[in-house]
């Protein structure tokens, strides 16, 4: 603030709480600008007389900090962000910079979303190694990182490194446009959550139990982190085959009834992007489906920036085309968020690298609530017209997706859409349909 009467101004033309403050880097270096000093001269250490400067006029775009004085009887408050502490410990930064590069050890081009992952299953990793040792009274969770800390971090980190480096460059394609042969899967409904919660499990599940009930091959495809799974409880029990795409990630098949069912497994805290198999991992020998139902189990936001690789790859064009379905609730938070999943999936469907959305369905209810429809953006209100409302059931929501069949009203609410697909069979005269409970 310009002085106009009374406190005198201090060496930068302020006064009041802002003369107070010791200079921290940040302002040391605005300082050093002003006075023309360097790094190393005595305008640039802190309890150095720096010249008077002249005060900024107001309205000519300085961005040097300036706090009013405060009232008669009261303490000045200190300022926020870099005036007054770092943001930030550097030795943590420092710190996340070694995981950094410990997960980039095995592939330096290993992309930032799984560097990231790296990062922070080794500082989980690092946690828990703490949290066990206190336990024990060997030594406190917080040390100081001379004393050896970050030697499980760092191991966590290159091994979340290594098994993402090596299983994406399993799966690139070798153009954005390479389409994919999708034979073996027969028909792929990749299911992608329009926002957080919407019930693309949910879904799934009652999808794979209408195909079965009609006599229709069918592999359930479950790409989530298995302690975030929602098909974790889809089997009675886990089933007893196995593949390894990487000694640190498996593929483990189980039975829903007469579906396979095949889910993510790992003993590393965190399943980075890259970590999830490209498709051709998930085919068990022996199994011909007539219908693959993928879901996708990764957020819907960063899956549609990159679907070329991990999760994304179920949505690459092929042949047959894949029919990605877009899971929403009946909201208009809901509809803002899946609004702004196609957006961006728009981009890779504009170079015909990944088939659009096909299908919009609804969960939780029968119809749109008032007022929640027009909420659609220009995207999602091009799938309105056929969209499926799939109604709320109270013991589903309850317990989640379980072993059993899913209620049946669930099931009719969806048989039209397949039937539009040629998905299900014409039964007319033939025997009676099979039981789910064949297998276990």
């Amino acid at each position: 603030m310009v002085a106009t009467s009374g406190e005198p101004l201090d060496r930068n033309g302020l006064r009041g709480a802002a003369a107070t403050l010791p200079p921290n880097s940040a302002t040391r270096r605005d300082l050093s600008a002003r006075s023309g000093a360097t790094d190393g001269s005595p305008g640039d250490r802190p309890g150095t007389a720096l010249p008077p400067t002249r005060p900024t006029p107001v309205g000519t775009g300085s961005t040097t900090p300036v706090s009013s004085t405060p009232p008669p009887g009261e303490s000045p408050m200190p300022l926020a962000g870099p005036v007054s502490t770092l943001s930030e410990p550097e030795g943590l930064r420092a710190f996340e910079a070694e995981l950094a590069l410990a997960a980039r050890r095995s592939w330096p081009q290993l992309p930032d979303a799984d560097v990231v992952a790296a990062v922070a299953a080794g500082m989980l990793a690092e946690a828990s190694e703490d949290a066990d040792a206190a336990a024990r009274a060997a030594h406190e969770l917080d040390r100081d990182d001379s004393g050896g800390l970050g030697d499980v971090a760092r191991d966590t980190a290159g091994q979340v490194g290594a098994a993402a480096a090596w299983i994406q460059r399993q799966g690139l394609p070798p153009t954005f446009t390479s389409p994919v042969d999708w034979a073996g899967f027969g028909t792929v409904i990749p299911i992608l959550a329009g926002s957080p919660g919407a019930g693309a499990s949910v879904f799934a599940a009652v999808l794979a139990d209408l195909l079965q009930i009609e006599r229709r091959r069918v592999l359930m495809v479950d790409l989530a982190d298995p302690a975030r799974s929602g098909l974790s409880a889809a089997a009675r029990s886990d089933g007893p085959w196995l593949t390894r795409p990487h000694p640190q990630v498996h593929i483990r098949f189980s039975w829903r009834a007469q579906a396979v069912l095949a889910r993510l497994q790992s003993a590393l805290p965190v399943i980075a992007p890259g970590m999830v198999p490209p498709p051709r991992f998930w085919l068990p020998q022996g199994l011909q489906p007539e219908v693959t139902v993928v879901d996708l189990g990764h957020d819907a936001w960063r899956v549609t920036a990159h679907p070329l690789a991990g999760a994304g790859a179920w949505l690459r064009r092929g042949t047959p085309p894949p029919r990605p379905v877009l899971v929403v609730r009946p909201s208009r938070p809901s509809l803002l968020h899946a609004e702004q999943v196609l957006t961006r999936l728009d981009h890779w469907v504009a170079v015909a690298a990944v088939s659009p959305a096909a299908q919009l369905v609804v969960m939780g209810a029968k119809r749109w609530p008032d007022g929640v429809e027009g909420a659609a953006g220009r995207r999602v209100a091009a799938l309105l017209p056929d969209a499926v409302f799939v109604p709320h059931d109270s013991d589903l929501a309850a317990a989640g997706v379980t072993a059993a069949v899913t209620p049946s009203r669930l099931r009719q609410a969806i048989t039209p859409l397949l039937r539009r697909w040629g998905l299900l069979l014409d039964t007319t005269g033939q025997r009676k349909r099979p039981s789910l409970r064949g297998r276990s």
